[in-house]
């Protein structure tokens, strides 16, 4: 009988097998196909409907890693599914707490312009209540306009008769004009001010008003913010609201929103900084009606008492400059008279040395060398020849300093004397006459 032999022959495993696969094993099966072949005629109806061993085999290793790999999968799955939930988890704890954080800061930022903002309300109110004072003595000091102009006049008459150079516009003349000027237009001033103490206090209302509605809405605001800071994930209240994440066209940016509030503040700000630098105003305007006209009065003569020490002092330094003039003046003209003694002394050395060369010229043949002597000789006459310029020079300016000084001596004289003119319209005329200035109360309208 013809022996079959079945070979089964294990093929080795791929290189690259995927992790979450078994290695696949492959089997070839080895037919006898020789002269002692069972196969033939008697097998063939049985070979067409049956699989062979290493197909049963396969089929079963297949069965095996379509387990492994459901498994596997399974398994990842169930993992990233864990992760994925305690990621999420994590995730909208920690949007629900930014969230919370942000809305109390939020809450903590509309507190603070709410803050700024009744703060500006309070103040405003105050300064408005302060200007209306203010108001009602400026109506009272309207008729305060009895002046007494006429001893202005004189002073600023009298001292047009000053000479050259003091005939200057001095701070006394500016504070006589200034006086002048105040006498002429303190009733026009009362009556502007009053009109400008009434368009401010209507701003600083209106600012105000405008202040109290940004609070009253800041207000609304923080209360629905403060009400939406206590939601949590717990909170019975908290519904659904799907379309709540569209922003409303009129809505407004952070920064907007903030800018709206401070431009507020800062409008409100300034009107009150306005007001106040008003009811200064007001209260120099009040002290020029009743009290600073008496003041101005004593700044006049206090520019005067100035002026009169100016004058004094400059006077004092004119005599002293006009003694030490006059005996730098003495002083000049024995350098004047040095110099010219110089100038002769200087001849003496200069004929020497022209006579040595003269006689050195004389010397035969070879014997006129440039030799040493010679050429000492020609330096001595150029250095001589240079003093006497230098000296020459320096006499000239000596001579044009000792005229310069006279000159000095005579303007000295001259300016003295205009100091001594223009001390006696200051502190004679002038300020006698001041003496009988009206009083604080008279200029007040009280006698």
């Amino acid at each position: 009988m013809a022996q079959t032999e079945v070979l089964l022959t294990k093929q080795p495993a791929p290189q690259t097998v995927p992790a979450c696969e078994l290695p696949r094993k492959e089997y070839e099966v080895a037919r006898n196909t020789g002269a002692y072949s069972s196969s033939g005629l008697a097998t063939a109806g049985f070979r067409t409907a049956k699989y062979l061993v290493d197909e049963w085999f396969q089929a079963g290793y297949a069965r095996y890693h379509q387990a492994f790999s459901d498994r596997d999968r399974s398994e990842r799955q169930r993992q990233e599914s864990g992760q994925l939930a305690a990621e999420t988890e994590a995730l909208a704890q920690r949007t629900q707490q930014d969230s919370t954080r942000r809305v109390g800061q939020r809450l903590q930022d509309a507190h603070g312009w709410m803050s700024e903002l009744q703060r500006e309300v309070t103040e405003l109110l105050a300064e408005t209540d302060l200007l209306l004072a203010q108001k009602q003595r400026l109506e009272r000091a309207l008729d305060a306009t009895a002046l007494p102009f006429s001893i202005t006049t004189d002073n600023l008459q009298s001292r047009e008769r000053r000479q050259a150079p003091d005939l200057v516009r001095d701070r006394v003349e500016v504070e006589l004009l200034k006086e002048a000027e105040l006498i002429r237009n303190v009733q026009e001033l009362l009556k502007r001010t009053i009109m400008q103490a009434v368009n401010q206090i209507r701003l600083n209302r209106e600012h105000k008003e405008t202040c109290e509605m940004d609070w009253s809405d800041k207000a609304q605001a923080y209360n629905i913010d403060e009400t939406c800071s206590r939601y949590h994930s717990q909170s019975t209240e908290a519904h659904f609201h799907p379309h709540s994440t569209a922003f409303e066209e009129s809505a407004s940016t952070p920064e907007s929103w903030a800018r709206f509030t401070q431009d507020n503040l800062l409008r409100a700000e300034r009107e009150r900084l306005a007001s106040a630098d008003l009811r200064v105003l007001v209260d120099c305007i009040l002290r020029d009606v009743s009290e600073d006209l008496r003041l101005q009065c004593d700044a006049v003569a206090l520019a005067f008492g100035q002026r009169c020490e100016e004058l004094e002092d400059a006077r004092h330094k004119l005599q002293d400059h006009l003694q030490k003039t006059l005996r730098e003046i003495s002083t000049q003209e024995h350098n004047v008279g040095a110099l010219r003694q110089a100038i002769k002394d200087k001849e003496a050395p200069l004929r020497v040395a022209q006579t040595r060369l003269y006689q050195r010229s004389h010397r035969p043949g070879v014997e006129l060398c440039r030799d040493t002597a010679q050429l000492r000789l020609v330096s001595e006459v150029g250095e001589l020849n240079q003093s006497l310029a230098a000296l020459r020079e320096k006499l000239l300016e000596a001579e044009q300093v000792l005229h310069n000084l006279e000159d000095t001596r005579l303007d000295l004289e001259k300016d003295i004397a205009v100091k001594t003119h223009s001390l006696c319209i200051d502190r004679h005329k002038c300020l006698t006459l001041r003496a009988r200035y009206p009083t604080v109360s008279q200029l007040a309208g009280y006698q």
